[in-house]
This record gives structure tokens, sequence and C-alpha cells, in this order.
């Protein structure tokens, strides 16, 4: 790792560490989530699109939360980004916490919603549930979009872990 690769990895990890300590649901937009991914290096990572309005996100969640807390010791991360309005902002901190959900606690702010969703992965169309899963070096590796069997989330996820 170079001495700048180090310093950009340390300035990522200081901001996200700062966030955990922040109350409530963190904004979050294009920069701050490759940001957030790039915190993440060296770890497999897995980011969670949802709200709390999508019954299949609501389902989710907490399956997410299990898969998580199985494979945290091996190298996985686990994101949570709300894609709630702000009048639900109060229910989706409630629903992230109800569950165990690691923190910081993410909602996506971001000033043009089709850049945004363009930003994460050009292909997604912006539909909830969608996961994406990053590799250790913070690369995109898979997507799932829509109701998804956590079998093949958590294939995709020991996949990366031992390579």
């Amino acid at each position: 790792m170079t001495r700048r690769d180090c310093l950009i990895r340390l300035a990522a990890v200081a901001a996200t560490t700062s966030l955990v300590e922040a109350k409530g649901l963190v904004p979050l937009d294009e920069q701050a989530f490759r940001q957030v991914v790039a915190a993440h290096r060296g770890r497999v990572l897995l980011v969670d699109f949802w709200a709390t309005w999508c019954a299949p996100c609501r389902e989710e969640l907490p399956k997410l939360v299990v898969l998580f807390s199985d494979y945290r010791q091996r190298g996985l991360g686990f994101v949570t980004i709300s894609c709630d309005e702000p009048e639900q902002e109060p229910q989706a901190e409630a629903f992230v916490r109800k569950y165990g959900a690691p923190t910081p606690y993410y909602i996506r702010r971001a000033n043009n919603d089709d850049q945004f969703i363009n930003a994460i992965d050009a292909k997604w169309s912006g539909a909830l549930p969608a996961l994406f899963l990053f590799d250790r070096k913070s690369s995109q590796a898979y997507s799932f979009i829509g109701e998804t069997d956590m079998k093949q989330v958590e294939g995709a996820i020991r996949k990366l872990l031992v390579s």
C-alpha cells in the first residue's frame, strides 16, 4: 500500500468513525457512499438499500443482520442505507435499531436521485430492496435487486471471503 493509499484510507476511516458517534441517520450522497465503501477496504462489504415502506425490505433486513453476525469475524462488513423520505426518518431509525443493524445508520440524501442511483450502479433502476456486495479491494462484485434468496447472498459472500 502506498503512502497516498494509506492516507486516503485513514481519512475515510476517520470520517466513518466520526459518523458512528452521530445520532440518527447519517445523510449519504454519492461522494459519502464512495467514502464508506473505501473505508471498508480489506473487508468484504454488503450494502443494503431499503425503505420502511418496502415490505420485502422489512423482511430482508433481520435476515441480513443474522448473516452479518455469522460472517463478521471472517471479514464481512455491513452497511444499511435507508431510502426513506425525511418525514419517515424516525421510523427508519427505529427499525434498524430494533433489529440491531450495525452503526452508523445511513439515509440517502442526494440532490439528484438518478445521478445517485447511477453512481452506485448504472444497471440499477433504483428498485428496492437492493444489495451490493463489494470485494476486499472495494470493487463491486455482485448485486441483488428485489427479493433475494439469502442462500444466494450467503454463497456470494463465502466466495469473496475465501478469495
